[in-house]
């Protein structure tokens, strides 16, 4: 992945994640990871070589196909990315709606995972009357609402307490377990190493170190 200024962010980068799979990449600050969940997005195209997910090649994908892709992933963002004017309840209603799904199933699933992120008594609140770590809870619900194929997760723990943190990992797992994809962008070694999880590492662009169970590996070997 080549940016315009000629920085080159991911460098040869060999990787492949199977359907229900939970991953964690892992790496430093400017190691070349939320380069990865941008790619995985199609906010970012890669500059050369291939990038598929399921039947869809990213390198080739036209512009119009891209909101198709988006649905079938949730997706907690490291700066939550949640609509202002909106309350918690609409924040997580709204992934559903785009989707056309009935008013009768946005009843039902979002008060459920508003009750799961132990917000429930928050449905009517705006971003702006909710603390960080609760605006990351509600970026969560809404992320899973939709019962997304994929879950990418970009520093989902950084603004929670670490009690909440394990909690939501938990929930990360309990879905990865019902065959979900889970991908966690993070740089908390505690966590990756509690879940023994596959831990990819990635260091100045480049997959350093790829372990099934392993722990954080935090420089080339």
């Amino acid at each position: 992945m080549m940016y315009p200024n000629g920085n080159e962010a991911l460098k040869d980068v060999n990787l492949t994640i199977r359907q229900g799979e939970f991953v964690f990449i892992v790496g430093r600050s400017g190691a070349g990871k939320t380069t990865l969940t941008k790619l995985l997005m199609c906010e970012e195209r890669v500059s050369y070589g291939r990038l598929h997910i399921g039947p869809y090649k990213l390198e080739k994908l036209p512009r119009r196909r891209i909101p198709y892709l988006r649905r079938k992933m949730g997706v907690v963002f490291q700066d939550f990315r949640l609509f202002d004017k909106r309350t918690a309840y609409e924040n997580i209603a709204f992934a559903l709606r785009v989707t056309g799904e009935s008013k009768k199933l946005i009843e039902k699933r979002v008060p459920y995972f508003l009750n799961v992120v132990g917000l429930r008594s928050k449905a009517d609140s705006y971003p702006t009357e909710l603390s960080g770590g609760e605006k990351q809870r509600i970026a969560y619900a809404r992320a899973l609402v939709n019962n997304p194929y994929i879950v990418i997760a970009d520093e989902p723990t950084g603004n929670i307490d670490p009690e909440m943190s394990r909690e939501l990992l938990d929930m990360l797992v309990t879905i990865n377990g019902l065959g979900k994809t889970v991908i966690v962008v993070t740089h908390e070694k505690e966590l990756v190493d509690r879940y023994k999880k596959r831990v990819v590492t990635i260091e100045d662009g480049r997959v350093i170190s790829d372990r099934i169970g392993g722990s954080y590996v935090e420089k080339a070997e």
